[in-house]
């Protein structure tokens, strides 16, 4: 949904008089509820989460495609940087008079007014804002960045939590290691590496995220197994946070810089003033930094050949020396 963002300024800058809606799920929407590029959104909850069904959520639906439908919407677009089946078939219930997506399967290529083929060297970003193409936008040279606006709430929460753990904003970097693919998180061993080098070379305290729960975790594996051990080293420059995503972006907004595997919460603190290090591991077979790499005005990433333990701390600091600087 982040990603999506810079296309919407694109189409609300180009057609300023357009009236834009945005269909999402209840699980992504929330990234552009004061979104000024948007102005109305519909949104649908999710029928399955993980092994649960939400029936109610399945009988709602129907009605909620029979409004959309007579909008008589001129344009429907399946956002998105590959061809979703699901996506597709709600682009078409609208039964707009033009429908844009990407479409590999020629079964769609007979319903879809512009089915579209993706390049596959472009980054996810430049993949969505292409769906304007058919409509005769020309794309910019450089896109605009992302664009997410912590809400107050979350910023207020930052602001009372470094409060209550005597720590002054833009006196911490944010290290989080939450991922779903392990190969892209740090070992203990360069987590307290890079937390005691920034301590030690630029005074910061280390605020430390993490998804809690168990490597099993149907929905999202948890990293309390990772996390033990550098909890057990009592570090006092590392200050540990288990909480709710939008109370992490917070933080992340408050920091002076970040580092995260690659992931939502990556994408966030590329938005974020302080921007990010993102880390990628084994990009000829796990998500590639040329499709999702962090966009933003301050972003670094590195790639490992296999697995970020096989980064040097020389590397990893070299590119947060430079989003400090």
């Amino acid at each position: 949904m982040l990603l999506t963002t810079p296309m919407l300024r694109i189409l609300k800058t180009t057609w300023p008089d357009a009236e834009i809606h945005l269909l999402a799920s209840d699980y992504s929407a929330w990234v552009v509820e004061d979104n000024a590029d948007i102005d109305k959104r519909w949104i649908y909850g999710r029928v399955r989460t993980g092994r649960r069904i939400n029936f109610g959520a399945a009988l709602r639906q129907p009605a909620l495609y029979w409004k959309l439908k007579h909008e008589r919407f001129d344009v429907a677009i399946a956002a998105g940087g590959a061809e979703s089946p699901r996506a597709i078939e709600r682009a078409l219930h609208v039964q707009a008079n033009k429908t844009i997506a990407y479409a590999n399967s020629a079964k769609w290529h007979s319903r879809l007014s512009d089915p579209q083929t993706v390049n596959e060297a472009d980054h996810e970003a430049l993949r969505i804002a292409r769906h304007l193409t058919p409509l005769g936008i020309t794309l910019p040279t450089i896109l605009p960045y992302p664009e997410y606006q912590p809400p107050a709430l979350a910023l207020q929460f930052a602001d009372q939590w470094l409060s209550a753990h005597s720590i002054v904003a833009k006196k911490y970097w944010l290290l989080g290691i939450g991922a779903r693919n392990h190969e892209v998180q740090p070992t203990t061993q360069q987590i307290l590496s890079w937390a005691t080098w920034m301590h030690e070379n630029h005074g910061l305290a280390t605020v430390f995220i993490w998804t809690p729960g168990q490597l099993d975790n149907p929905l999202y594996r948890g990293d309390d197994a990772i996390v033990e051990p550098v909890l057990n080293a009592g570090l006092p420059y590392v200050i540990p946070f288990r909480g709710l995503l939008k109370e992490a972006i917070g933080l992340i907004w408050r920091a002076r810089t970040s580092l995260v595997p690659d992931s939502g919460l990556m994408h966030f603190a590329a938005a974020s003033p302080g921007g990010v290090l993102g880390l990628f591991a084994d990009s000829r077979v796990l998500p590639s930094p040329h499709q999702w790499g962090p966009q933003g005005r301050r972003v670094e990433f590195l790639d490992a050949p296999k697995n970020v333990n096989e980064l040097s701390d020389a590397a990893v600091f070299e590119r947060l020396t430079r989003l400090l600087s």
